[in-house]
């Protein structure tokens, strides 16, 4: 499936596994001594994580501009090192007709992941996709989503499965989660 963000004019697609032409098509971009022009890194180390995040990009052939008209660049992002003490590795690519430099860029598809990250969870652990509602439904629940998962987030809850499995048939938890005050001076969103 293609996933479309759009940029103002400009857009970055996701190239999913599942398109595995495509997929197969600029994986093989990178592969092997091609010369790729545009590099960038950056490092987390945070929260369990130490990750090495490592951008390549390079104009998109010409076979790819003409079927995806407006793309400049195929880009190539590999997140290699440990979660959780657990090796982790995986790779992404994109096209893109941004033009920005390769930094800029992979901040925008961490940016992008943290969010593919919240979807993942709604959906996994909320089941998310599965529920379809007419007129004011889909929003209204989907704020609730929300809502619940600040809440298990702010109560300490890494986990959001756990949380629900600690507070779901206590009232008076759930209770208590929902009448919390805000922390003064918190990074916190609610």
């Amino acid at each position: 499936m293609w996933q479309l963000q759009e940029q103002g004019a400009d857009f970055l697609l996701t190239v999913k596994a599942n398109q595995k032409t495509m997929h197969r098509r600029i994986l093989s971009q990178f592969q092997g001594k091609r010369r790729i022009p545009f590099v960038a890194t950056d490092c987390e180390n945070s929260h369990g994580r130490d990750i090495t995040w490592t951008l390549r990009a390079k104009p998109a052939p010409e076979s790819i501009r003409a079927e995806w008209i407006g793309t400049s660049w195929i880009v190539e992002v590999v997140a290699e090192g440990t979660r959780e003490g657990k090796p982790f590795h995986a790779t992404h690519l994109f096209l893109t007709s941004l033009r920005t430099t390769p930094e800029a860029l992979l901040q925008l598809v961490r940016d992008r992941w943290s969010l593919e990250g919240w979807h993942w969870t709604r959906d996994t652990q909320l089941h998310e996709d599965a529920h379809r509602y007419g007129g004011n439904g889909d929003g209204a629940l989907a704020t609730l989503r929300t809502a619940a998962m600040n809440l298990l987030r702010l109560e300490g809850f890494q986990s959001i499965r756990a949380g629900m499995q600690a507070v779901m048939h206590d009232i008076t938890e759930l209770l208590k989660m929902a009448l919390r005050q805000p922390v003064p001076n918190s990074d916190l969103r609610l």
